[in-house]
């Protein structure tokens, strides 16, 4: 099987939310049905064969790197640590310096979105995108902000809306050329959807691959005990 180009896993969360129910590790490292939720998430990842994933790392980071070590189920791990937050674009724009493939793609650790990540490749290569967002039709998406399209681009990003019955929301999973770096705010520091995609979006095309599989965010209390229930099911499934 050829080799997927690099993933950069954001799993450098407080997981502040979920203080309730998880305390004294990093939010992708909170247990979810037996196995840390960033377990779960690599081990989806492994069946798309990565040329190797890198893990942006900052609040308790040396739990992750005891746990997963410099290699996870045949694949290489490599570490980008911060040690203050830089944001989620900071934290991108720092990874994408371990990046040795043309392209990569980025992914929060607290999420997970069921995805057929060839079938994203191939739109995104096939556009010959720079950068390109995988998105999900939700109803009612309330606790989300929502995008709007022209054919297969994106075009809009919208606040969250109260009204809004039916709508495409950011899965925070994006594949992107590693050239995009030059695209990036000089600022160390700073978020990859404010200070980036709604503030680039008319310097550059965005493409958006709409998918409507299995997501789920747990970063508040009710969706990660979801996941517990689910996620046994779902990954033997």
């Amino acid at each position: 099987m050829e080799k997927f180009p690099d993933i950069i896993v954001l799993a450098g969360g407080f997981g502040t939310r979920l203080q309730t129910l998880v305390t004294d590790v990093p939010k992708p490292m909170a247990p979810v049905a037996g196995n840390p939720f960033l377990e779960w998430l690599i081990r989806y990842l492994s069946q798309f064969n990565p040329n190797k994933i890198i893990l942006c790392t900052g609040y308790k980071h040396e739990v992750v790197e005891s746990y997963f070590g410099s290699k996870f189920m045949n694949i290489p791990i490599v570490y980008s640590v911060e040690t203050t937050p830089l944001g989620t674009g900071g934290a991108i724009k720092k990874a994408l310096d371990l990046v040795e493939t043309e392209q990569c793609l980025v992914l929060n650790g607290d999420s997970f979105f069921k995805i057929n990540l060839l079938n994203f490749l191939n739109f995104h290569i096939t556009n010959d995108a720079l950068y390109s967002m995988a998105l999900k039709p939700v109803a009612n998406p309330l606790r989300y902000g929502t995008v709007e399209m022209d054919g297969n681009r994106v075009v809009m990003f919208n606040e969250k809306k109260k009204d809004i019955k039916l709508g495409l929301i950011n899965t925070g999973v994006y594949l992107m050329k590693k050239s995009i770096y030059g695209n990036f705010p000089q600022n160390e520091t700073f978020s990859i959807e404010t200070d980036f995609m709604e503030t680039c979006a008319n310097n550059f095309e965005i493409y958006g691959f709409i998918c409507d599989d299995y997501f789920i965010d747990i970063g508040i209390p009710e969706d990660y005990l979801k996941a517990n229930h689910e996620f046994a099911t779902l990954f033997n499934s």
